[in-house]
């Protein structure tokens, strides 16, 4: 679904199903350098089984357009005007990674249009490494072989990989060198600077009063679970999840047990 924001485009994965007004709505939201692929198993899911999907592209990843915004309050400022366009009044979001403090940003700045807020992979402060940034900046490839490797638990998924055929960290790679091909203009930096920097998670936190699941990796070298103490302390009634066996990109490592969090926290989170 392509929707115009500020002029540009700005496309949603719809998990190939028109939008129902009738319907709740799931907004998923990515991280940094990534686009909407990385949900096509829980987005699909969920659009057959009577909710309306919106796997958002941020501006200047994937298939939307204009340059990457420079600050997650930014991004939920979009990502607000976004669903203005489309007509969704209240939503669950769902956010990994950088995606999952656009959320709580977005929470904060709207209460009242968010139902539930799930966050995967979050961390706060959102801290990254100098040598990460220099890398993102300087020499993007690097910065891509970095994360890469660090947001897996291994090189080969155990048991094995959840798709036959489907490499996990190769086509992770290849969606990240995929955004720098088509915007040269250091996405992967503008989106870890922009984690880096923002600064209202307390205060976002503190102000949520919607059903909340933190989705969390104990393998997360990334986000580390300790880094989400003071959110889990923060935010009331949040239900906490920590995953076995797991890195920082859950959704292609153990894509089946994210799925099933969701849709357990979407049918009975009150």
């Amino acid at each position: 679904m392509l929707t115009h924001i500020h002029n540009f485009d700005a496309y949603s994965y719809t998990g190939g199903k028109p939008f129902n007004p009738a319907q709740p709505t799931i907004v998923f939201v990515h991280g940094a350098q990534n686009d909407h692929s990385i949900w096509i198993l829980q987005t699909r899911y969920f659009a057959h089984h009577g909710f309306n999907v919106l796997a958002i592209d941020l501006p200047g990843h994937g298939r939307s357009t204009g340059s990457a915004l420079t600050t997650v309050e930014a991004m939920a400022q979009w990502l607000l005007a976004l669903l203005d366009a489309i007509g969704v009044q209240t939503a669950m979001l769902v956010g990994h990674s950088m995606g999952s403090l656009i959320a709580l940003e977005a929470a904060h700045q709207a209460p009242n249009r968010v139902s539930k807020l799930a966050l995967i992979g979050i961390a706060y402060p959102m801290k990254v490494s100098e040598i990460l940034l220099d890398a993102a900046k300087n020499d993007e490839q690097s910065a891509i072989d970095m994360v890469n490797i660090w947001s897996h638990t291994s090189v080969a998924q155990k048991p094995s990989s959840p798709g036959p055929g489907f490499f996990v960290m190769g086509g992770n790679q290849r969606l990240m060198q995929r955004i720098s091909k088509i915007n040269p203009e250091h996405v992967f930096y503008t989106d870890l600077f922009a984690c880096n920097a923002y600064a209202n998670g307390d205060i976002a936190a503190h102000a949520v009063r919607c059903p909340t699941l933190l989705l969390l990796a104990k393998g997360d070298i990334m986000t580390p679970i300790k880094s989400s103490a003071s959110l889990i302390q923060a935010i009331r009634h949040s239900q906490v999840v920590q995953l076995d066996q797991c890195g920082h990109n859950l959704m292609a490592e153990h894509p089946d047990t994210v799925l099933d969090c969701l849709l357990s926290f979407a049918a009975n989170a009150a």
